[in-house]
């Protein structure tokens, strides 16, 4: 299994030549006031954004050829081998039950945690009728992001843990991570697979801090801007028997990732006749002491 990199072995990691497919991906474009959208939860339905994407064809290189050496401390991502108990992942139910106190035994054995705590359950899928969620319908995000930033990951750290909880274990030294468990529904994924930034190539100021409008809050995530120096990887075909790793934020600000770029995406000669990309996302805190 991936190991946690040592703070002083972290630097951006030079280029590295791999099989590589292109493919357009969208970022912010730069504007002088701060970027909003209104969230699916505000609408109802499709998301509302009030800012201008532009699309950049970037090399997109197989992260199957580097798998063992991935790490969520330096490029902010993983892909592991695992396997659940569950047999329909639509089954609420069985989510609660089963599912997730499996993703909880993952992160646990993974970083050697003390505590997991699971607070959202997400599936999407790129079918015209999207994925059902008891708060509604979602389809995969088409723009790249990154789901907290230096405000919202503590913020929402807080809001989870407990502000007296936070307290506590930043006093203690403890390190708090906010990690996606990203799984294919249904494998192999033929079309919108994942598209994911090496975080060592994103500088901090291409990472455009946007308001997303809640009917009860407002939060915020990173939205990206292009910049020659990103590198992006994705793992094709995926199966139900994987899982990505993605970190969204860090309590350590050492020089180690603290945050992924992440967006589907689509091959320009993707197959009429691929089946839709059915997901789930688990988002997580990570607690270690």
């Amino acid at each position: 299994m991936n190991q946690i990199v040592s703070s002083v072995s972290l630097r951006a990691s030079p280029p590295r030549a791999f099989t590589e497919a292109r493919a357009p991906l969208n970022f912010i474009r730069r504007q002088d006031s701060k970027p909003v959208f209104h969230s699916a939860a505000l609408t109802g339905g499709e998301m509302k954004i009030f800012f201008d994407t532009e699309a950049h064809t970037v090399g997109i290189s197989d992260m199957r050829e580097i798998t063992e050496t991935l790490s969520v401390d330096q490029e902010g991502f993983e892909l592991l081998h695992h396997t659940t108990a569950v047999e329909d992942l639509y089954d609420d139910d069985a989510i609660d039950r089963v599912y997730s106190p499996e993703i909880e035994t993952l992160l646990r054995r993974r970083f050697g945690a003390s505590q997991v705590v699971i607070f959202d359950v997400t599936r999407r899928s790129d079918d015209a009728a999207g994925a059902q969620n008891p708060d509604g319908v979602r389809a995969p995000a088409g723009r790249l992001h990154v789901d907290y930033t230096t405000t919202s990951g503590p913020q929402r750290a807080k809001d989870f843990l407990g502000e007296d909880e936070v307290a506590r274990l930043t006093a203690a030294g403890a390190r708090i991570i906010q990690i996606n468990v990203w799984r294919p529904i249904r494998g192999p994924v033929e079309r919108s697979p994942l598209a994911l930034g090496d975080a060592s190539s994103v500088r901090q100021e291409d990472l455009i801090a946007t308001d997303q409008i809640f009917p009860d809050r407002v939060g915020e995530i990173y939205n990206l801007a292009h910049a020659p120096s990103q590198r992006w990887y994705y793992a094709p075909r995926m199966t139900e028997d994987e899982v990505l790793l993605i970190k969204g934020w860090d309590s350590l600000d050492d020089g180690r990732a603290r945050f992924t770029p992440h967006t589907a995406f689509n091959f320009p000669d993707t197959s009429e006749d691929a089946l839709p990309r059915e997901s789930i996302e688990v988002r997580t805190f990570v607690v270690i002491d």
